[in-house]
Protein backbone atom coordinates (compact mmCIF):
# COMPACT_ATOMS: atom_id res chain seq x y z
CA UNK A 1 0.00 0.00 0.00
CA UNK A 2 1.47 3.33 -1.06
CA UNK A 3 -0.74 5.65 1.02
CA UNK A 4 -2.28 4.71 4.35
CA UNK A 5 -3.44 5.97 7.75
CA UNK A 6 -0.59 6.77 10.14
CA UNK A 7 -1.89 7.06 13.70
CA UNK A 8 1.22 6.50 15.80
CA UNK A 9 2.65 9.95 16.51
CA UNK A 10 6.16 10.38 15.01
CA UNK A 11 8.81 10.54 17.76
CA UNK A 12 12.57 10.55 17.66
CA UNK A 13 14.10 7.76 19.76
CA UNK A 14 17.30 5.75 19.70
CA UNK A 15 16.01 3.88 16.63
CA UNK A 16 13.71 6.44 14.99
CA UNK A 17 14.35 9.71 13.18
CA UNK A 18 11.98 12.50 12.21
CA UNK A 19 12.76 15.28 9.72
CA UNK A 20 10.23 18.10 9.44
CA UNK A 21 9.94 19.31 5.84
CA UNK A 22 7.34 21.94 6.62
CA UNK A 23 8.19 25.54 5.78
CA UNK A 24 7.92 27.34 2.46
CA UNK A 25 6.55 25.24 -0.40
CA UNK A 26 5.74 26.00 -4.03
CA UNK A 27 2.03 26.63 -4.56
CA UNK A 28 -0.43 27.18 -7.40
CA UNK A 29 -4.19 27.62 -7.73
CA UNK A 30 -5.74 25.42 -10.44
CA UNK A 31 -8.04 28.16 -11.72
CA UNK A 32 -8.80 26.47 -15.06
CA UNK A 33 -9.06 23.00 -13.49
CA UNK A 34 -6.51 21.64 -15.95
CA UNK A 35 -3.64 20.79 -13.62
CA UNK A 36 -4.12 17.05 -14.10
CA UNK A 37 -4.34 17.44 -17.88
CA UNK A 38 -1.20 19.59 -18.02
CA UNK A 39 0.77 17.19 -15.79
CA UNK A 40 1.38 19.51 -12.86
CA UNK A 41 2.29 16.42 -10.85
CA UNK A 42 5.66 16.58 -12.63
CA UNK A 43 6.25 20.14 -11.40
CA UNK A 44 4.17 23.30 -11.03
CA UNK A 45 4.45 25.58 -14.09
CA UNK A 46 4.03 28.98 -12.43
CA UNK A 47 4.22 28.61 -8.66
CA UNK A 48 4.29 31.14 -5.88
CA UNK A 49 5.37 30.60 -2.25
CA UNK A 50 3.10 29.11 0.43
CA UNK A 51 3.64 28.39 4.12
CA UNK A 52 3.12 24.82 5.35
CA UNK A 53 1.36 24.27 7.66
CA UNK A 54 -1.30 26.92 7.06
CA UNK A 55 -4.59 27.58 5.36
CA UNK A 56 -3.94 29.21 2.02
CA UNK A 57 -7.00 31.46 2.19
CA UNK A 58 -6.10 34.41 4.44
CA UNK A 59 -2.56 34.87 3.17
CA UNK A 60 -3.79 36.45 -0.06
CA UNK A 61 -5.23 39.90 -0.75
CA UNK A 62 -7.30 38.62 -3.68
CA UNK A 63 -10.88 37.72 -2.65
CA UNK A 64 -11.19 35.27 -5.57
CA UNK A 65 -8.28 33.25 -4.21
CA UNK A 66 -9.45 33.39 -0.60
CA UNK A 67 -12.85 32.00 -1.59
CA UNK A 68 -11.51 29.69 -4.32
CA UNK A 69 -13.26 26.34 -4.74
CA UNK A 70 -11.45 23.51 -6.46
CA UNK A 71 -7.93 22.12 -6.53
CA UNK A 72 -4.83 23.79 -5.12
CA UNK A 73 -1.36 22.36 -5.70
CA UNK A 74 1.75 22.15 -3.52
CA UNK A 75 5.32 21.14 -4.36
CA UNK A 76 8.41 20.57 -2.21
CA UNK A 77 11.87 19.03 -2.67
CA UNK A 78 13.63 16.98 0.00
CA UNK A 79 16.77 14.86 0.37
CA UNK A 80 17.32 11.46 1.96
CA UNK A 81 20.85 10.18 2.71
CA UNK A 82 21.88 6.73 1.55
CA UNK A 83 22.63 5.79 5.18
CA UNK A 84 18.89 5.20 5.53
CA UNK A 85 18.61 2.67 2.70
CA UNK A 86 17.93 -0.16 5.15
CA UNK A 87 15.13 1.74 6.92
CA UNK A 88 11.39 2.18 6.45
CA UNK A 89 10.85 5.64 5.00
CA UNK A 90 7.52 7.44 4.84
CA UNK A 91 6.32 10.97 4.27
CA UNK A 92 3.70 11.72 6.91
CA UNK A 93 1.07 14.46 6.59
CA UNK A 94 -0.57 15.62 9.84
CA UNK A 95 -3.70 16.73 7.95
CA UNK A 96 -4.67 17.93 4.47
CA UNK A 97 -8.12 19.49 4.11
CA UNK A 98 -10.38 18.02 2.77
CA UNK A 99 -8.78 15.49 0.45
CA UNK A 100 -5.72 15.11 -1.75
CA UNK A 101 -3.68 13.11 -4.23
CA UNK A 102 0.08 12.70 -3.75
CA UNK A 103 2.91 12.13 -6.23
CA UNK A 104 6.53 11.35 -5.38
CA UNK A 105 9.01 11.95 -8.21
CA UNK A 106 6.10 11.86 -10.66
CA UNK A 107 4.70 8.54 -9.40
CA UNK A 108 1.07 8.54 -8.28
CA UNK A 109 1.01 7.39 -4.65
CA UNK A 110 -2.77 7.46 -4.23
CA UNK A 111 -5.47 9.59 -2.67
CA UNK A 112 -6.61 10.37 0.86
CA UNK A 113 -10.07 11.55 1.90
CA UNK A 114 -10.57 13.45 5.14
CA UNK A 115 -9.26 16.80 6.27
CA UNK A 116 -8.29 16.23 9.91
CA UNK A 117 -6.47 12.91 10.20
CA UNK A 118 -2.82 11.94 9.57
CA UNK A 119 -1.73 9.72 6.71
CA UNK A 120 1.56 8.62 5.22
CA UNK A 121 3.10 7.81 1.86
CA UNK A 122 5.48 4.85 1.56
CA UNK A 123 8.68 5.95 -0.17
CA UNK A 124 10.27 2.53 -0.67
CA UNK A 125 9.96 2.19 -4.45
CA UNK A 126 10.12 5.83 -5.53
CA UNK A 127 12.90 7.41 -3.50
CA UNK A 128 16.17 8.76 -4.92
CA UNK A 129 18.91 8.59 -2.29
CA UNK A 130 21.48 11.39 -2.03
CA UNK A 131 19.67 13.51 -4.61
CA UNK A 132 16.60 15.69 -4.91
CA UNK A 133 13.15 14.16 -4.45
CA UNK A 134 9.97 16.00 -5.37
CA UNK A 135 6.59 15.67 -3.62
CA UNK A 136 3.54 17.19 -5.31
CA UNK A 137 0.13 17.34 -3.61
CA UNK A 138 -3.16 18.25 -5.28
CA UNK A 139 -5.60 19.38 -2.56
CA UNK A 140 -9.38 19.67 -2.87
CA UNK A 141 -11.47 21.96 -0.65
CA UNK A 142 -14.77 20.89 -2.23
CA UNK A 143 -17.67 19.71 -0.06
CA UNK A 144 -20.62 17.44 -0.77
CA UNK A 145 -22.98 15.12 1.09
CA UNK A 146 -20.28 12.46 1.43
CA UNK A 147 -17.59 14.66 2.98
CA UNK A 148 -17.25 15.41 6.66
CA UNK A 149 -18.07 18.18 7.28
CA UNK A 150 -20.97 18.37 4.84
CA UNK A 151 -21.61 21.06 2.26
CA UNK A 152 -22.29 21.80 -1.36
CA UNK A 153 -20.59 23.43 -4.33
CA UNK A 154 -22.37 26.04 -6.44
CA UNK A 155 -21.48 27.59 -9.81
CA UNK A 156 -22.09 31.34 -10.06
CA UNK A 157 -23.34 33.22 -13.13
CA UNK A 158 -19.76 34.09 -14.10
CA UNK A 159 -18.80 30.40 -14.08
CA UNK A 160 -16.81 30.55 -10.85
CA UNK A 161 -17.42 27.83 -8.27
CA UNK A 162 -18.04 28.58 -4.60
CA UNK A 163 -18.34 26.22 -1.67
CA UNK A 164 -21.52 26.42 0.42
CA UNK A 165 -20.74 24.94 3.84
CA UNK A 166 -23.58 23.51 5.94
CA UNK A 167 -21.71 24.77 9.00
CA UNK A 168 -20.92 28.08 10.64
CA UNK A 169 -17.15 28.30 10.28
CA UNK A 170 -14.95 29.19 7.34
CA UNK A 171 -14.04 26.38 4.97
CA UNK A 172 -10.31 26.77 5.39
CA UNK A 173 -8.18 24.40 3.32
CA UNK A 174 -4.61 23.45 2.60
CA UNK A 175 -1.84 21.42 4.21
CA UNK A 176 -2.90 22.26 7.74
CA UNK A 177 -0.43 20.31 9.85
CA UNK A 178 3.28 19.44 9.67
CA UNK A 179 4.74 17.22 6.96
CA UNK A 180 7.49 14.94 8.26
CA UNK A 181 9.91 12.41 6.87
CA UNK A 182 9.68 9.50 9.32
CA UNK A 183 12.50 6.96 9.47
CA UNK A 184 11.84 3.68 11.31
CA UNK A 185 13.47 0.21 11.46
CA UNK A 186 12.35 -2.54 9.11
CA UNK A 187 10.85 -4.41 12.03
CA UNK A 188 8.92 -1.82 13.96
CA UNK A 189 6.23 -1.05 16.51
CA UNK A 190 3.04 -0.30 14.58
CA UNK A 191 0.40 0.31 17.24
CA UNK A 192 -0.06 0.47 21.01
CA UNK A 193 -3.33 0.29 22.94
CA UNK A 194 -3.47 1.23 26.62
CA UNK A 195 -6.28 0.68 29.14
CA UNK A 196 -5.72 1.87 32.71
CA UNK A 197 -7.63 1.03 35.87
CA UNK A 198 -7.33 1.59 39.61
CA UNK A 199 -8.59 -0.27 42.66
CA UNK A 200 -11.27 1.28 44.87
CA UNK A 201 -8.72 2.59 47.38
CA UNK A 202 -6.45 4.04 44.67
CA UNK A 203 -3.57 1.98 46.04
CA UNK A 204 -2.97 -0.05 42.89
CA UNK A 205 -2.89 1.05 39.27
CA UNK A 206 -3.27 -1.38 36.39
CA UNK A 207 -1.94 -0.77 32.88
CA UNK A 208 -3.27 -3.26 30.36
CA UNK A 209 -1.59 -3.06 26.96
CA UNK A 210 -1.62 -4.53 23.47
CA UNK A 211 1.25 -3.95 21.05
CA UNK A 212 1.30 -4.61 17.32
CA UNK A 213 4.61 -5.02 15.51
CA UNK A 214 5.59 -5.85 11.95
CA UNK A 215 7.60 -8.91 13.03
CA UNK A 216 7.80 -11.75 15.53
CA UNK A 217 10.70 -10.73 17.74
CA UNK A 218 10.44 -10.23 21.48
CA UNK A 219 8.85 -7.08 22.92
CA UNK A 220 9.88 -5.52 26.23
CA UNK A 221 7.74 -2.94 28.04
CA UNK A 222 9.02 -0.59 30.76
CA UNK A 223 7.11 2.05 32.73
CA UNK A 224 8.93 5.02 34.28
CA UNK A 225 7.62 7.69 36.62
CA UNK A 226 8.31 11.41 36.19
CA UNK A 227 11.55 11.02 38.16
CA UNK A 228 12.71 8.51 35.51
CA UNK A 229 12.49 5.67 38.01
CA UNK A 230 11.51 2.25 36.63
CA UNK A 231 8.21 1.29 38.30
CA UNK A 232 7.06 -1.62 36.14
CA UNK A 233 8.18 -3.92 33.32
CA UNK A 234 7.05 -6.95 31.35
CA UNK A 235 7.94 -9.10 28.35
CA UNK A 236 5.31 -9.75 25.69
CA UNK A 237 3.02 -8.00 23.21
CA UNK A 238 0.08 -8.16 25.61
CA UNK A 239 -0.07 -7.98 29.34
CA UNK A 240 -0.84 -6.02 32.48
CA UNK A 241 1.62 -4.00 34.54
CA UNK A 242 0.80 -3.28 38.19
CA UNK A 243 1.85 0.07 39.67
CA UNK A 244 1.84 0.26 43.45
CA UNK A 245 0.61 3.53 44.98
CA UNK A 246 0.13 5.20 41.58
CA UNK A 247 -0.05 8.94 41.13
CA UNK A 248 -3.27 9.41 39.17
CA UNK A 249 -3.86 11.67 36.19
CA UNK A 250 -6.40 14.26 37.33
CA UNK A 251 -8.00 17.30 35.67
CA UNK A 252 -5.70 20.32 36.15
CA UNK A 253 -3.35 18.05 38.13
CA UNK A 254 -1.79 15.80 35.52
CA UNK A 255 0.79 13.12 36.16
CA UNK A 256 2.27 11.14 33.28
CA UNK A 257 4.20 7.90 33.22
CA UNK A 258 6.49 7.03 30.32
CA UNK A 259 5.41 3.76 28.69
CA UNK A 260 8.43 2.54 26.73
CA UNK A 261 8.38 -0.30 24.20
CA UNK A 262 11.40 -1.99 22.64
CA UNK A 263 11.74 -4.81 20.14
CA UNK A 264 14.68 -7.12 20.83
CA UNK A 265 16.47 -9.66 18.69
CA UNK A 266 18.75 -11.53 21.05
CA UNK A 267 20.17 -8.55 22.96
CA UNK A 268 20.02 -6.06 20.12
CA UNK A 269 17.34 -3.33 20.20
CA UNK A 270 15.57 -3.20 16.83
CA UNK A 271 12.98 -0.52 17.60
CA UNK A 272 12.26 1.89 20.42
CA UNK A 273 9.12 3.96 21.03
CA UNK A 274 7.31 5.53 23.98
CA UNK A 275 3.99 7.04 25.01
CA UNK A 276 3.27 9.45 27.85
CA UNK A 277 0.30 7.91 29.63
CA UNK A 278 -1.90 8.84 32.57
CA UNK A 279 -3.48 6.35 34.96
CA UNK A 280 -7.14 7.26 35.35
CA UNK A 281 -10.67 5.91 34.93
CA UNK A 282 -13.71 7.43 33.24
CA UNK A 283 -17.38 6.43 33.48
CA UNK A 284 -20.93 7.73 33.61
CA UNK A 285 -22.75 6.79 36.79
CA UNK A 286 -26.45 7.68 36.89
CA UNK A 287 -26.52 11.44 36.18
CA UNK A 288 -22.85 12.10 36.96
CA UNK A 289 -19.63 12.01 34.95
CA UNK A 290 -16.89 10.31 36.95
CA UNK A 291 -13.11 10.61 36.65
CA UNK A 292 -11.19 8.33 39.02
CA UNK A 293 -14.47 7.58 40.78
CA UNK A 294 -15.07 11.28 41.58
CA UNK A 295 -17.83 13.43 40.04
CA UNK A 296 -16.41 15.90 37.52
CA UNK A 297 -17.91 19.24 36.44
CA UNK A 298 -16.83 20.51 33.01
CA UNK A 299 -15.82 24.18 32.84
CA UNK A 300 -14.57 25.45 29.52
CA UNK A 301 -15.30 26.06 25.88
CA UNK A 302 -16.26 24.94 22.49
CA UNK A 303 -13.34 26.01 20.36
CA UNK A 304 -11.92 26.21 16.85
CA UNK A 305 -8.50 25.80 15.34
CA UNK A 306 -8.65 29.33 14.00
CA UNK A 307 -6.35 32.35 14.10
CA UNK A 308 -5.45 35.36 12.01
CA UNK A 309 -3.48 34.72 8.80
CA UNK A 310 -2.93 31.02 9.62
CA UNK A 311 -6.62 30.08 9.36
CA UNK A 312 -6.79 26.47 10.56
CA UNK A 313 -3.06 25.86 10.18
CA UNK A 314 -1.20 24.46 13.18
CA UNK A 315 0.89 27.02 15.06
CA UNK A 316 2.57 26.15 18.38
CA UNK A 317 2.60 29.81 19.46
CA UNK A 318 -1.18 30.12 19.13
CA UNK A 319 -1.65 26.77 20.88
CA UNK A 320 0.51 27.78 23.84
CA UNK A 321 -1.30 31.11 24.17
CA UNK A 322 -4.63 29.28 24.25
CA UNK A 323 -3.46 26.99 27.05
CA UNK A 324 -2.24 30.01 29.01
CA UNK A 325 -5.73 31.48 28.71
CA UNK A 326 -7.30 28.18 29.83
CA UNK A 327 -5.23 28.45 33.00
CA UNK A 328 -5.96 32.14 33.50
CA UNK A 329 -9.72 31.70 33.26
CA UNK A 330 -9.75 28.45 35.32
CA UNK A 331 -11.09 26.30 32.46
CA UNK A 332 -10.63 22.55 32.93
CA UNK A 333 -11.98 21.20 29.63
CA UNK A 334 -12.72 21.85 25.96
CA UNK A 335 -14.58 20.20 23.09
CA UNK A 336 -12.67 19.91 19.81
CA UNK A 337 -15.51 21.44 17.85
CA UNK A 338 -16.05 20.50 15.13
CA UNK A 339 -13.25 18.14 14.12
CA UNK A 340 -10.19 16.43 15.60
CA UNK A 341 -7.39 18.86 16.43
CA UNK A 342 -3.64 18.64 15.80
CA UNK A 343 -1.96 15.81 17.71
CA UNK A 344 0.27 18.27 19.54
CA UNK A 345 -2.81 19.79 21.17
CA UNK A 346 -3.64 16.48 22.87
CA UNK A 347 -0.02 15.96 23.93
CA UNK A 348 -0.08 19.33 25.69
CA UNK A 349 -3.53 18.70 27.19
CA UNK A 350 -2.21 15.44 28.66
CA UNK A 351 0.60 17.40 30.27
CA UNK A 352 -1.58 20.31 31.45
CA UNK A 353 -4.52 18.25 32.72
CA UNK A 354 -7.07 19.77 30.34
CA UNK A 355 -9.97 17.37 29.75
CA UNK A 356 -10.98 16.88 26.11
CA UNK A 357 -14.25 15.85 24.51
CA UNK A 358 -12.98 14.60 21.15
CA UNK A 359 -15.27 15.30 18.20
CA UNK A 360 -15.39 13.72 14.77
CA UNK A 361 -15.98 16.12 11.86
CA UNK A 362 -19.65 15.09 11.44
CA UNK A 363 -21.05 18.60 11.26
CA UNK A 364 -23.41 19.89 8.59
CA UNK A 365 -26.28 17.38 8.90
CA UNK A 366 -28.26 20.50 9.67
CA UNK A 367 -31.94 20.59 10.46
CA UNK A 368 -32.10 24.11 9.03
CA UNK A 369 -30.50 23.20 5.71
CA UNK A 370 -32.86 21.66 3.20
CA UNK A 371 -31.81 20.74 -0.32
CA UNK A 372 -34.66 20.59 -2.81
CA UNK A 373 -36.97 20.34 0.24
CA UNK A 374 -35.55 16.92 1.13
CA UNK A 375 -33.87 16.43 4.49
CA UNK A 376 -30.35 15.07 4.46
CA UNK A 377 -31.01 11.76 6.20
CA UNK A 378 -33.68 10.75 3.69
CA UNK A 379 -31.13 10.61 0.88
CA UNK A 380 -29.80 7.21 -0.13
CA UNK A 381 -26.23 8.45 -0.59
CA UNK A 382 -26.17 9.63 3.03
CA UNK A 383 -27.56 6.36 4.39
CA UNK A 384 -24.94 4.38 2.50
CA UNK A 385 -21.81 6.23 1.41
CA UNK A 386 -21.79 8.96 4.08
CA UNK A 387 -22.65 6.45 6.81
CA UNK A 388 -19.70 4.24 5.89
CA UNK A 389 -17.34 7.19 5.68
CA UNK A 390 -18.63 8.53 9.03
CA UNK A 391 -17.80 5.16 10.60
CA UNK A 392 -14.32 5.25 9.05
CA UNK A 393 -13.65 8.68 10.51
CA UNK A 394 -14.78 7.53 13.96
CA UNK A 395 -12.45 4.55 13.64
CA UNK A 396 -9.57 6.85 12.71
CA UNK A 397 -10.35 9.26 15.55
CA UNK A 398 -10.39 6.56 18.20
CA UNK A 399 -7.30 4.83 16.84
CA UNK A 400 -5.32 8.08 16.82
CA UNK A 401 -6.42 9.46 20.21
CA UNK A 402 -7.24 6.33 22.25
CA UNK A 403 -4.17 6.51 24.51
CA UNK A 404 -4.53 10.14 25.61
CA UNK A 405 -5.50 10.46 29.26
CA UNK A 406 -7.02 13.87 28.48
CA UNK A 407 -9.64 12.35 26.13
CA UNK A 408 -12.60 11.30 28.27
CA UNK A 409 -15.50 11.24 25.81
CA UNK A 410 -16.20 10.88 22.07
CA UNK A 411 -18.62 13.29 20.37
CA UNK A 412 -19.86 11.67 17.18
CA UNK A 413 -21.93 14.47 15.63
CA UNK A 414 -22.80 18.14 16.03
CA UNK A 415 -26.33 19.51 15.54
CA UNK A 416 -27.73 16.87 13.19
CA UNK A 417 -31.35 16.91 12.07
CA UNK A 418 -32.19 14.41 14.80
CA UNK A 419 -35.88 15.09 14.32
CA UNK A 420 -35.76 13.38 10.94
CA UNK A 421 -37.27 9.86 11.10
CA UNK A 422 -34.38 8.58 8.97
CA UNK A 423 -31.80 9.89 11.44
CA UNK A 424 -32.69 7.17 13.96
CA UNK A 425 -31.44 4.19 11.95
CA UNK A 426 -28.40 6.19 10.84
CA UNK A 427 -27.25 7.02 14.35
CA UNK A 428 -28.19 3.68 15.83
CA UNK A 429 -25.59 2.16 13.53
CA UNK A 430 -23.07 4.94 14.19
CA UNK A 431 -23.21 4.60 17.97
CA UNK A 432 -23.36 0.81 17.95
CA UNK A 433 -20.25 0.69 15.78
CA UNK A 434 -18.36 3.23 17.91
CA UNK A 435 -18.93 1.14 21.03
CA UNK A 436 -16.98 -1.73 19.46
CA UNK A 437 -13.85 0.35 18.89
CA UNK A 438 -12.66 1.81 22.20
CA UNK A 439 -11.24 -0.68 24.70
CA UNK A 440 -11.41 2.04 27.36
CA UNK A 441 -15.20 2.19 26.83
CA UNK A 442 -15.27 5.97 27.09
CA UNK A 443 -18.76 7.54 27.11
CA UNK A 444 -20.35 8.69 23.86
CA UNK A 445 -22.16 11.97 23.28
CA UNK A 446 -23.55 14.32 20.63
CA UNK A 447 -24.55 17.98 20.35
CA UNK A 448 -28.30 18.54 20.12
CA UNK A 449 -29.63 21.36 17.93
CA UNK A 450 -31.62 23.97 19.89
CA UNK A 451 -34.81 23.68 17.81
CA UNK A 452 -35.15 19.93 18.47
CA UNK A 453 -36.61 19.17 21.88
CA UNK A 454 -36.32 16.02 23.96
CA UNK A 455 -39.57 14.53 22.67
CA UNK A 456 -38.61 15.02 19.00
CA UNK A 457 -34.95 13.99 19.14
CA UNK A 458 -34.15 10.49 17.85
CA UNK A 459 -30.47 10.44 18.93
CA UNK A 460 -30.34 10.97 22.71
CA UNK A 461 -31.41 7.33 23.27
CA UNK A 462 -28.02 6.14 21.95
CA UNK A 463 -25.69 8.34 24.02
CA UNK A 464 -24.32 8.32 27.57
CA UNK A 465 -24.21 12.12 27.95
CA UNK A 466 -26.62 14.57 26.32
CA UNK A 467 -24.91 17.60 24.84
CA UNK A 468 -27.05 20.71 24.34
CA UNK A 469 -26.38 23.72 22.12
CA UNK A 470 -28.70 26.51 23.27
CA UNK A 471 -29.09 30.12 22.22
CA UNK A 472 -32.46 31.12 23.65
CA UNK A 473 -32.08 34.86 24.11
CA UNK A 474 -29.87 35.25 21.09
CA UNK A 475 -31.18 33.67 17.87
CA UNK A 476 -34.66 33.66 19.42
CA UNK A 477 -36.14 36.38 21.66
CA UNK A 478 -33.03 38.46 22.17
CA UNK A 479 -32.94 41.83 23.91
CA UNK A 480 -36.19 42.90 25.58
CA UNK A 481 -37.73 39.44 25.06
CA UNK A 482 -34.97 37.71 27.02
CA UNK A 483 -37.28 36.97 29.94
CA UNK A 484 -39.56 34.98 27.60
CA UNK A 485 -36.52 33.20 26.18
CA UNK A 486 -35.66 31.97 29.68
CA UNK A 487 -39.14 30.50 30.09
CA UNK A 488 -38.69 28.53 26.87
CA UNK A 489 -35.26 27.45 28.03
CA UNK A 490 -36.55 26.34 31.43
CA UNK A 491 -39.17 24.06 29.85
CA UNK A 492 -36.66 22.77 27.30
CA UNK A 493 -34.11 21.89 29.98
CA UNK A 494 -36.72 20.24 32.19
CA UNK A 495 -37.77 17.89 29.39
CA UNK A 496 -34.19 16.76 28.78
CA UNK A 497 -33.60 16.38 32.53
CA UNK A 498 -36.51 13.96 32.77
CA UNK A 499 -34.55 11.55 30.56
CA UNK A 500 -32.30 10.93 33.57
CA UNK A 501 -28.98 11.27 31.74
CA UNK A 502 -26.18 13.75 32.47
CA UNK A 503 -26.50 16.99 30.50
CA UNK A 504 -23.49 18.95 29.34
CA UNK A 505 -23.96 22.35 27.70
CA UNK A 506 -21.71 22.28 24.66
CA UNK A 507 -22.73 25.69 23.36
CA UNK A 508 -24.36 28.79 24.79
CA UNK A 509 -23.49 32.39 24.04
CA UNK A 510 -24.18 35.66 22.28
CA UNK A 511 -22.29 37.51 19.54
CA UNK A 512 -20.34 40.35 21.10
CA UNK A 513 -18.26 42.95 19.30
CA UNK A 514 -15.28 43.82 21.44
CA UNK A 515 -15.36 47.46 22.51
CA UNK A 516 -19.10 48.00 22.22
CA UNK A 517 -20.27 49.10 25.68
CA UNK A 518 -23.88 50.10 26.37
CA UNK A 519 -25.66 51.04 29.58
CA UNK A 520 -28.32 49.74 29.61
CA UNK A 521 -27.15 46.77 27.58
CA UNK A 522 -28.10 46.07 23.98
CA UNK A 523 -27.40 43.06 21.80
CA UNK A 524 -23.81 42.81 20.54
CA UNK A 525 -22.53 44.81 23.52
CA UNK A 526 -20.12 43.34 26.05
CA UNK A 527 -22.68 44.03 28.78
CA UNK A 528 -25.31 41.88 27.03
CA UNK A 529 -22.89 38.95 26.78
CA UNK A 530 -22.23 39.16 30.54
CA UNK A 531 -25.95 39.29 31.34
CA UNK A 532 -26.72 36.45 28.93
CA UNK A 533 -24.11 34.13 30.45
CA UNK A 534 -25.11 35.05 34.01
CA UNK A 535 -28.73 34.04 33.43
CA UNK A 536 -27.69 30.75 31.85
CA UNK A 537 -25.45 29.98 34.81
CA UNK A 538 -28.41 30.37 37.16
CA UNK A 539 -30.27 27.75 35.13
CA UNK A 540 -27.30 25.38 35.23
CA UNK A 541 -26.97 25.72 39.00
CA UNK A 542 -30.64 24.87 39.53
CA UNK A 543 -30.60 21.74 37.36
CA UNK A 544 -29.22 18.65 39.09
CA UNK A 545 -28.50 16.84 35.80
CA UNK A 546 -26.23 19.55 34.38
CA UNK A 547 -22.62 18.33 34.65
CA UNK A 548 -20.85 21.16 32.90
CA UNK A 549 -20.80 24.33 30.84
CA UNK A 550 -18.86 24.97 27.65
CA UNK A 551 -19.31 28.52 26.43
CA UNK A 552 -19.49 29.13 22.71
CA UNK A 553 -16.87 30.19 21.87
CA UNK A 554 -13.38 30.39 23.28
CA UNK A 555 -12.38 33.07 20.75
CA UNK A 556 -13.93 34.89 17.81
CA UNK A 557 -13.46 32.94 14.60
CA UNK A 558 -13.91 33.37 10.87
CA UNK A 559 -17.05 32.24 9.02
CA UNK A 560 -18.55 32.46 5.57
CA UNK A 561 -19.88 35.93 4.80
CA UNK A 562 -23.50 36.61 5.70
CA UNK A 563 -25.87 39.13 7.33
CA UNK A 564 -25.66 37.36 10.73
CA UNK A 565 -21.89 37.69 10.88
CA UNK A 566 -19.71 40.77 11.37
CA UNK A 567 -16.36 39.61 9.96
CA UNK A 568 -16.92 36.19 11.48
CA UNK A 569 -18.58 34.75 14.57
CA UNK A 570 -18.16 37.12 17.51
CA UNK A 571 -19.33 34.85 20.34
CA UNK A 572 -15.77 34.54 21.61
CA UNK A 573 -14.96 35.21 25.24
CA UNK A 574 -11.65 36.33 23.79
CA UNK A 575 -11.11 38.21 20.55
CA UNK A 576 -9.56 36.41 17.60
CA UNK A 577 -6.22 37.90 18.68
CA UNK A 578 -6.76 36.28 22.13
CA UNK A 579 -7.58 39.37 24.21
CA UNK A 580 -10.37 39.24 26.84
CA UNK A 581 -13.84 40.70 26.59
CA UNK A 582 -15.73 41.65 29.75
CA UNK A 583 -17.30 38.19 29.98
CA UNK A 584 -13.86 36.67 30.46
CA UNK A 585 -13.66 38.21 33.92
CA UNK A 586 -17.14 36.90 34.78
CA UNK A 587 -16.06 33.37 33.86
CA UNK A 588 -12.70 33.68 35.57
CA UNK A 589 -14.46 34.52 38.83
CA UNK A 590 -17.17 31.85 38.48
CA UNK A 591 -14.91 29.02 37.40
CA UNK A 592 -12.33 29.93 40.00
CA UNK A 593 -14.96 29.41 42.69
CA UNK A 594 -16.53 26.23 41.25
CA UNK A 595 -14.51 23.14 42.24
CA UNK A 596 -13.89 20.36 39.70
CA UNK A 597 -16.30 18.17 41.71
CA UNK A 598 -19.07 20.80 41.77
CA UNK A 599 -22.46 19.15 42.44
CA UNK A 600 -20.75 16.09 43.96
Amino acid sequence: MKIYDSMLYPRETSKRYVVDISGLWKFQIDEKNDGYQKKWMNGLPDPITMAVPSSFNDIFTDKKIRDYAGYIWYEKSFFVPSEWKDKNLELRFGAVTHGCQVWINGTNMGTHKGGFMPFAVNLEEVLHFDEENIVVVAVSNLLDFTTLPIGRTKTLSNGRKVVLPHFDFFNYAGIHRPVKLVVTPKEKIEDITIVTNIDKDHKVGMIQYEIETSGKNEVQVEVYDENKKLVGEMIGKTGEIIIENPILWKPKDAYLYKFRVKIFQNKEVLDDYYLNIGIRTVEVKENRFMINGEPFYFKGFGKHEDSEYRGRGYDPVVMLRDFELFDWIHANSIRTSHYPYAEEFYELADRKGIVIIDEVAAVGFQAVVKVDHVDIFSQEIVQKETLNYHKLEIERLIKRDKNHACVVMWCLTNEPDSKSPDSEKYFQEIYSYARTLDLQKRPLTYANFMYINAKECKVHQFVDVIGLNRYWGWYEKAGEEFVDAMEIFKKDLQEFSELGKPILFFEYGADTVSGIHKLPSVTFSEEYQVEFLSEYHKMFDRCENVIGEHVWNFADFQTTEGPLRVDGNKKGIFTRSRQPKSAAYLLKERWGELPNNYKA
